[in-house]
């Protein structure tokens, strides 16, 4: 029987999976063996959809961005520009790849590999359908922070490893930003998970569909809270101050070239993916459609929930002006992070009240959004009028002047003798 011989098997890849698996355990393969042609599937299908998504992704961004800012963008090779992500890897190719003199050789050459590491393995634990999961781990949430933690080291070996006064000063601005962007970025996972009840990616994805709605709709501040820290984490517009060219030229990379600098670039536009995608698995329900999913594929579903919120990130670049670094910086300690605790703490209540008396999910749920709704709006509004500068831009009243003393050209001139001018009327 073909392993994919009803139309619904498409729904879900993960049936073809289960059905591969049955004809090898009837063949008499070992379990061992099963297990490393599934897994080997799954890390295929998952390199395919990012090498992909790297490619298409350089000619949406910068198409998006063009038509945003009221340009072209790129339209010369091939038709409507689709080959130029096509020219660029070329020339990329083509360029040689330079190294200075003192640099640390093996960590330099190191630095631009390994940092695809992280971004490849956050894939293997999100959800793409109902059985299209590489790992299901039970701690999937805590997982993605430990992958993500790394980041920063691996940024460190690019700085530290050019011997470049400006690529080690961009490597520690990007130290410090993660760590400040992390801790608002965990506190809204928090609540996400106390809300869900668990750390399993697809866990949090059943929740959302056993009660048919969105987290985003029960934390709409956490939403804001984990997709401003994103942008931070990803090293882009509005927070790319690691790269801001008119202080410290390029940031951690500025001694990469060819190749090297190319995958640094690339690794960017996964990253997004990756974080468009946990975005959509924690707040948007993942595969999961309110029954769409039934008639559209999953996975389908999912890739679409992911460039939805990657039109998000575009859309920041492509609008919004860079941070200054001690705009960034109180951006993530006075403003995120107090909203994010206080959160956290209304999180906890709503779900302490919710499990110790037993109430019901159709009544606890749509109060909660109410509350959680009304309150991001009070929170933000009111915090950013404590917290920001108050700045007269216009006067608050009209006001009239019928003379106004302006020294005259002619009579500016004292006399001889004389000490002080008198002013003139007009």
């Amino acid at each position: 029987m073909p392993l994919l011989a009803n139309w619904y098997d498409l729904r879900d890849l993960g049936n073809g999976v289960a059905r591969l698996i049955e004809a090898l355990r009837d063949a008499g393969a070992p379990d061992g063996l099963i297990y490393a042609i599934t897994g080997l599937l799954g890390a295929v299908a998952i390199l395919l959809f990012v090498g992909l998504a790297a490619i298409i992704n350089i000619w949406i961004e910068r198409r998006l961005i063009a038509r945003i800012q009221v340009r072209r963008g790129p339209n010369r090779v091939g038709p409507f520009g689709l080959l130029q992500p096509v020219a660029d890897a070329l020339k990329l190719i083509q360029k040689e790849a330079l190294q200075p003199n003192n640099a640390d050789g093996i960590v330099f050459t190191l630095a631009p590999i390994v940092i695809f590491i992280p971004v490849i393995l956050a894939f293997a634990v999100l959800p793409w359908g109902e059985q299209m999961v590489l790992a299901d781990l039970n701690v999937g949430v805590l997982y993605l922070l430990a992958l993500g933690s790394t980041t920063p080291i691996i940024l460190f070996m690019a700085g530290y490893a050019s011997n470049n006064k400006y690529a080690l000063l961009g490597s520690m601005r990007v130290i410090a930003m993660l760590i400040s962007y992390e801790l608002p970025m965990v506190m809204a996972l928090l609540g996400v998970v106390t809300f869900a009840g668990t750390m399993q990616m697809s866990g949090i994805v059943d929740f959302q569909q056993t009660h048919w709605s969105w987290l985003i709709f029960f934390q709409p501040l956490a939403f804001l809270i984990f997709l401003l820290g994103g942008t931070a984490e990803l090293n882009r517009t509005p927070a790319d101050i690691a790269e801001a060219e008119s202080e410290i030229i390029a940031g951690f990379h500025i001694e990469y070239s060819g190749m090297k600098f190319g995958l640094f670039y690339a690794a960017e536009l996964v990253n997004a993916v990756a974080m468009s995608g946990i975005i959509a698995t924690l707040f948007l329900g993942g595969w999961w459609a309110f029954g769409l999913e039934q008639w559209v594929p999953g996975w389908l579903i999912f890739i679409s929930k992911i460039y939805a919120v990657y039109f998000i990130l575009i859309w920041f670049r492509g609008t919004l002006p860079r941070f200054r670094i001690d705009q960034l910086m109180a951006f993530a300690w006075k403003f995120l992070l107090p909203l994010a605790i206080i959160n956290v703490f209304v999180v906890a209540l709503e779900v302490l009240l919710w499990r110790e008396y037993e109430l019901s999910a159709g009544v606890v749920l749509p109060v909660a959004a109410v509350v959680n709704f009304a309150l991001a709006g009070v929170l933000i509004a009111g915090w950013a009028r404590v917290m920001g500068q108050a700045f007269e831009r216009a006067p608050k009243k009209p006001r009239l002047f019928s003379e106004i003393e302006v020294p005259l050209p002619d009579e500016a001139a004292p006399e001889a003798g004389s000490g002080q001018t008198e002013p003139a009327t007009v």
